[in-house]
Formats: C-alpha cells, structure tokens, sequence
C-alpha cells in the first residue's frame, strides 16, 4: 500500500462542533428515554388489555425495526402523513427518543418486577394509595436496579445517533464525511471519529462494569 497517512490535513473544529451537537441529540434522547420509559413500563405492565396492547405494539415496533429505518420514516413519513413540519434535529431527537424509551421500558419493567413484594404490602399497609406506592416505593428502586442497563442503552443510542447524519443532522458522522469529502482523507478522517466515539463511550462502559460488579457483591 503506497497511501501516505496525513493526520494533520483533518481539523478538528468540525468534529468538535460535530460532537456538540451528537452529545446534544444524546442527552435529549436519554431525556425521553429514562423518563417516559417508566411509565410506558407500567403501562405494559397493565392487566387491562386495551391499554397493555397498544404499549406492547409500540415497545415491539422500535424494538423489531432498525433504528435507520425509524430515522428515516420520522424525516420523511410524518410530515406527508400529519401535515408536522419539524426541524431535522427534532426529528433525531424524537426517533432516537422514541427507540430509546422502548428499549428502557423493558429495563424498568424486569427491574419493577424485582421489587420485594414485602416493600409494596409495607406501603399498603401505611395506607398509601397506588400512585404514593409506586412513586415512593417502586419508582425508586426500579430506577436503582437499572441503572446500568440505563446507562447501557444510553450510549447504544449515542453510537446510533451517527444514523441521522442520513436526514441532514450536522453531527460528528455528518462533520466526518463532509470533512472526508473536502479533503480526500477518508482513513484519517473517519479514523479520528471513530476514536472520538471510542473516548467518550469507553469510560460509560467502564462505569457500567463497576456498577455490575457492585451489584453483584452487594447481593451475594
């Protein structure tokens, strides 16, 4: 191979400006994600049909369907159908949003589940009511439980964020190929991303591992 690798022909600024804005879909993703997937847990969670189906059917559509295929059908599929004309940042954000919610529906329902039952009756017994009991009882210990599966899904989603670079989304993947383009670099374009995702995901890998190992050692 006679290709001649040139790191300094690569600009950082754009990849930073880039990664700004991934960390920004990301947070907002986790946002939605950790905090209306508890909710959608209790409702899959539901003895009533007519409202564990339509919560299933949606947890299995962003669970059975690629996440590129979500970012695309949101771009392009909901303003044609609703007539909702929104930015394609939005957009990211509602797909990636969306996908992570079902994904952590699922962690907090196995977790919901794992609740003593004895902490429950406690809070019936001191007479609080349904909502009181999984706010002040459920809640916290489900969110506990999965924290490191929270965690985890919350980095898959900022690896799956390059996706939107498809619809327009100026982030880190979008920087890079445009940055590939303008400079004939691909290798050590794409290269420098690459490590740039590695560096921010490795060390949340790393905090999830300890958090397992601490789990393990506190109920064994």
């Amino acid at each position: 191979m006679n290709y001649t690798f040139d790191f300094n022909a690569v600009s950082l600024g754009p990849l930073i400006e880039g990664l700004i804005v991934t960390l920004e879909l990301t947070v907002a993703a986790n946002l939605i994600g950790v905090i209306l997937g508890f909710p959608l847990a209790l409702l899959l969670m539901s003895r009533i049909a007519v409202i564990r189906w339509p919560a299933t059917l949606f947890v299995e559509f962003f669970r059975c369907t690629p996440a590129i295929v979500q970012i695309v059908w949101f771009f392009y599929c909901v303003p044609m159908l609703f007539n909702v004309f929104l930015g394609s940042m939005t957009m990211g954000i509602l797909a990636l949003g969306l996908n992570l919610m079902a994904f952590n529906a699922e962690a907090y329902r196995a977790a919901i589940q794992a609740v003593p039952r004895e902490q429950v009756d406690a809070g019936i017994a001191l007479g609080l009511n349904p909502f009181q009991r999984v706010f002040y009882i459920v809640l916290p210990n489900a969110l506990r439980a999965s924290i490191p599966v929270l965690l985890t899904n919350g980095i898959v989603i900022f690896q799956q964020s390059a996706l939107v670079a498809i619809v327009a989304v100026q982030d880190l993947m979008y920087q890079a190929k445009t940055l590939a383009t303008e400079t004939y670099r691909p290798i050590e374009t794409f290269t420098i991303a690459a490590l740039i995702y590695f560096a921010v995901s490795f060390p949340v890998t790393q905090v999830v591992g300890w958090l397992e190992r601490r789990r393990q050692v506190l109920t064994s």
